[in-house]
C-alpha cells in the first residue's frame, strides 16, 4: 500500500484527503480504509508525506521537507545532494548536531537554506583522531575537521599515557553541542605514515581483516581446478591467451586473446569466474556484499575477497588452469560486433605481461621484442583492433578526459618521497578498449533478454552544470556548441580535442569531470553518457567489484542452460535493486578513502618543501581565494587575505579575482608562480602564497 501511494504521488503529484485516497484506490471496507490510514501514518513517520492544514496528504518535498544523507564541509556547514534538484545548503547553526553521512530530514525556508529538523539514522559511529594533553581527561582532536563539536573521552584512565597517540574512539552518546566517546584502541604514534593511512581507512569503515568464518571458507577452497568441472566448460587452455596488468598486480581477473581473419578480428575477453567459488549467501558472499569493492591506496590494497581467492585460485596466473567466463566477439573493420558468444570456460594464461613491457614492444624496443618474439604479431593485432574500437567510440561521442593522475612514491616507512604523473600509454588503452567492448556486449545481452542484472549507468549532466562549464570554456577560448538542456557527449569531446596539449587542458578536463553526473550502479539499463553507449555493465573485474561478480552469477543462472521460475526472476530483480544501491554506496566510500589518502600523502610530500617556489595554473576560484594546481597534480590554496598589494574581489562569474585599485586580474587557467606556505596531513590542506603572475612569454610579472 505504501509503495502504491508513493508511486501515484510521484507520478501525478496528487494531494487528497484520506477518504479521497480511499476512493481513488476503490477501498470500501472499514478494514481496507484502516489499512490505508496506517500506511499514511507510517509514511508520515518516515517523512515521505505530510498532512496539510486542509487535511490533505501530499509529498513531503512539496512542503519543502527533504530526506537524505548530509555531507559536512571543512567549514562546518552541511549539504544535501540530490540527483533531480539542486543541493540544499545547511548553515552550521542549523545542523542540530547532525554529523557527516547522517540520514537527516531538512526543512527549507524562504532563502532555500535548510534546517535539520530530525536525525533519522546516525552513520558516524567511529572517529579517528589524536589524544593531546598529558592530564586527564584527555583532549581528543578528530582527524576530520568536519567534526565541529567537542568530543568528551570517558575511559582514558584505562590507557597508559595515550598523549600524542592516534586512537580509534566509539561514540556512545550524541548531543547537539557535544559527543561522548570511549577509546576502543590505540593505533600507534601520531604522525607515523603507515598509521595515518590506516586511520583514514578505518575512518571510512574499511577494515583489512576478514572475519574468521570468511577466512575458513576461503581456505577450504581447493587451489586447483578439478577434472570434473573442466568437462562442463569449453576448454580454451591450449589457446594463446595472456594477461596484461600493472607490474605490482596480483589480482589478475582479465585475460585476452586475439585472431586476425580476412574481414574481422576475433577478440576473446576471458574473466575470472569468481562466482563459481563465491556462492550466494555464503560467508564469502555476504562479506563481499558488505565491502562492495577492493580499496587501493598508496601503500596497500584492502581486497574485497581474501587473498586465497583474490591472489590465488581466482587470479589468472600464468601456466595454471583457471575457471573463466569468456566473451568471444567477432569485430569487423569498422569496430562493429557482428557475432559473439558468452560461455563458461577454462583457460591457461600463456604469459603475465605488464603494461610497461607491452608498451616497449609497441614502441619498437629491440630487447623487449626479442624477448617476446613469438608474441609480436599477437600484440600488433591487438593494437590494430584497439585503434578501430577507439575510433568507433570517438565517433559515437565517448569523452576521453585524459586527466592527469598522481603516482605517489613512498619509502619503506610509508612516507611520500616523490609524486609523478601516472603513465597511460597504448597498452593501457588497448585493455580499456577491449574491456569496454565486452562490457557493452554483456549489457546488451542481458537487457534484451530482460533477465535480472546490474548495469553501470552514467546519466546526462544537468543543464545548470553545463551552463557553468560553458562559461569557463568560453573564457578560455573554447565555446561550447549545443543546447545546455540537451547536450551531446560529442560536443564536450570536441572541446577537449581542441584544447589537448594546451596549458588550459588540465583545467578544462578537470572541470568537465566535475560537471558530469556520478556514475552508479542500477538494475535498469539507462545508458552511459561519458562512453556514448546505450548499454553498459561491469563484467570484467569480479575479483575487486561486487557488481561484476553478480553479473557473472546472473549469467550462470539465466544465460547458461538452466531453468528458472518467474518467482525466482522477480526475487532476483529485487536483489539487483538492493545490490545496486549497496555497491554504489561502497564505491563512493572507497573513492573517498582513496582520495583522502592521496591528499594526505600530497600534503606530507609538500610539507617537506615549505618555502620552495613552483609554477602552477589557477584551477578554480572561491570567494576567499583560489586553487593553484602544479604539474605533479598537487593543488594548494592561495588566500586573498595574503595578497597584500591590493584589495582583491571575486568576479560575478567566479572565474577571476580583480584588484580594486590596480585592476590587476588573475583568471582561471592562467599560470602563476607560488611559494609553499604550509601543508597539514590531518586537514589534508596545502596553502600557497602568490609570488608572481606569468606572461605568455613566460616572464614573471609582479
Amino acid at each position: 500500500m505504501k509503495n502504491k501511494i508513493l508511486e501515484v504521488m510521484n507520478q501525478h503529484m496528487e494531494t487528497r484527503t484520506l477518504m479521497e485516497w480511499a476512493g481513488y484506490f476503490d477501498l470500501q471496507s472499514p478494514q481496507d480504509i484502516k489499512r490505508l490510514q496506517e500506511a499514511f501514518l507510517e509514511l508520515e513517520k518516515e517523512y515521505e508525506v505530510v498532512l496539510s492544514k486542509k487535511e490533505k496528504y501530499m509529498l513531503a518535498r512539496e512542503k519543502g521537507i527533504y530526506k537524505g544523507i548530509i555531507a559536512i564541509t571543512r567549514s562546518g556547514s552541511g549539504y544535501l545532494d540530490f540527483e533531480d534538484r539542486d543541493s540544499i545548503y545547511i548553515p552550521r547553526k542549523n545542523l542540530k548536531g547532525a554529523m557527516n553521512k547522517d540520514l537527516v530530514v531538512v526543512e527549507t525556508g524562504i532563502s532555500d537554506n535548510g534546517k535539520v529538523i530530525a536525525i533519522i539514522e546516525r552513520n558516524t559511529k567511529i572517529l579517528l583522531g589524536n589524544i593531546m594533553g598529558k592530564r586527564k581527561p584527555s583532549k581528543f582532536i578528530p582527524d576530520k575537521d568536519s567534526v565541529n563539536i567537542p568530543v568528551r573521552i570517558i575511559n582514558d584512565k584505562e590507557f597508559d599515557y595515550p598523549h600524542m597517540k592516534k586512537v580509534q574512539v566509539k561514540i556512545v552518546e550524541y548531543h547537539e553541542r557535544y559527543l561522548v566517546a570511549k577509546i576502543e584502541k590505540i593505533l600507534g604514534n601520531r604522525g607515523n605514515s603507515k598509521i595515518e593511512v590506516l586511520a583514514v581507512l578505518l575512518e571510512n569503515g574499511i577494515i583489512a581483516e576478514f572475519p574468521e568464518e570468511v577466512l575458513k571458507e576461503a581456505q577450504a577452497i581447493p587451489q586447483q581446478v578439478s577434472i570434473e568441472d573442466i568437462q562442463t566448460r569449453q576448454d580454451l587452455s591450449n589457446q594463446m591467451i595472456v594477461t596484461i596488468d600493472g607490474a605490482d598486480a596480483k589480482d589478475l581477473d582479465d585475460a585476452v586473446s586475439i585472431e586476425k581473419h580476412e574481414d574481422f578480428y576475433r577478440l576473446g575477453v576471458h574473466i575470472a569466474d569468481v562466482s563459481f567459488y563465491v556462492k550466494e549467501n555464503s560467508f564469502l558472499d555476504k562479506e563481499a556484499y558488505e565491502r562492495g569493492t577492493s580499496t587501493y591506496v598508496v601503500d596497500r590494497v584492502v581486497p574485497m575477497l581474501p587473498v586465497a581467492l583474490s591472489n590465488g585460485v581466482c587470479s589468472l596466473l600464468p601456466k595454471v588452469k583457471r575457471y573463466t567466463i569468456s566473451c568471444v566477439m567477432d569485430i569487423d573493420k569498422k569496430g562493429e560486433v557482428i557475432h559473439y558468444q558468452l560461455f563458461p570456460s577454462v583457460i591457461q594464461s600463456h604469459a603475465k605481461m605488464t603494461y610497461e613491457s607491452v608498451n616497449k614492444i609497441l614502441r619498437g624496443n629491440h630487447k623487449e621484442r626479442q624477448k617476446y618474439e613469438h608474441l609480436l604479431e599477437f600484440f600488433e593485432h591487438m593494437k590494430e583492433l584497439s585503434d578501430v574500437l577507439h575510433k568507433k567510440r570517438e565517433a559515437g561521442g565517448a569523452i576521453d578526459f585524459e586527466k592527469d593522475e598522481a603516482k605517489i612514491i613512498v619509502d619503506d616507512s610509508g612516507k611520500a618521497i616523490d609524486i609523478q604523473l601516472r603513465v597511460r600509454d597504448k597498452a593501457e588503452r588497448i585493455i580499456e578498449d577491449f574491456m569496454v567492448c565486452a562490457n557493452e556486449v554483456v549489457a546488451k545481452h542481458m537487457k534484451w533478454l530482460e533477465y535480472p542484472s546490474i548495469y553501470r549507468v552514467h546519466e546526462k549532466p544537468s543543464a545548470e552544470k553545463i551552463r557553468e562549464f560553458a562559461s569557463l570554456s568560453a573564457l578560455l577560448g573554447y565555446p561550447l556548441k549545443g543546447k545546455a538542456d540537451d547536450i551531446h557527449a560529442s560536443s564536450l569531446q570536441k572541446i577537449l580535442n581542441s584544447a589537448r596539449g594546451k596549458e588550459s587542458y588540465p583545467i578544462l578536463s578537470s572541470r568537465m569531470l566535475r560537471t558530469m553526473q556520478k556514475a552508479r550502479y542500477s538494475s535498469e539499463c539507462l545508458g552511459h553518457f561519458g562512453l556514448g553507449l546505450e548499454e553498459y555493465s561491469h563484467f570484467t573485474s569480479p575479483i575487486r567489484r561486487y557488481p561484476d561478480l553478480i553479473v557473472h552469477r546472473m549469467l550462470h543462472k539465466y544465460v547458461f542452460p538452466k531453468e528458472n521460475s518467474l518467482q525466482e526472476i522477480n526475487e532476483d530483480m529485487q536483489k539487483m535493486i538492493d545490490c545496486s544501491k549497496q555497491s554504489s554506496l561502497r564505491e563512493r566510500v572507497a573513492i573517498e578513502a582513496e582520495r583522502a589518502v592521496e591528499d594526505m600523502k600530497k600534503a606530507e610530500y609538500m610539507g617537506q618543501r615549505i618555502g620552495k617556489t613552483y609554477e602552477g595554473i589557477i584551477g578554480s576560484i572561491l570567494s576567499s581565494g583560489f586553487f593553484v594546481q602544479l604539474s605533479n597534480t598537487v593543488e594548494g590554496f592561495v588566500s586573498l587575505e595574503q595578497m597584500d598589494d591590493d584589495y582583491y574581489g571575486v568576479s560575478e562569474n567566479m572565474l577571476s579575482v580583480v584588484g580594486k585599485r590596480t585592476k590587476k586580474e588573475y583568471r582561471v587557467g592562467e599560470k602563476v608562480i607560488i611559494k609553499v606556505v604550509s601543508a597539514n596531513i590531518y586537514t589534508r590542506r596545502i596553502d600557497f602564497s602568490l609570488v608572481a603572475k606569468k606572461n605568455k612569454d613566460n616572464r614573471k610579472r609582479r
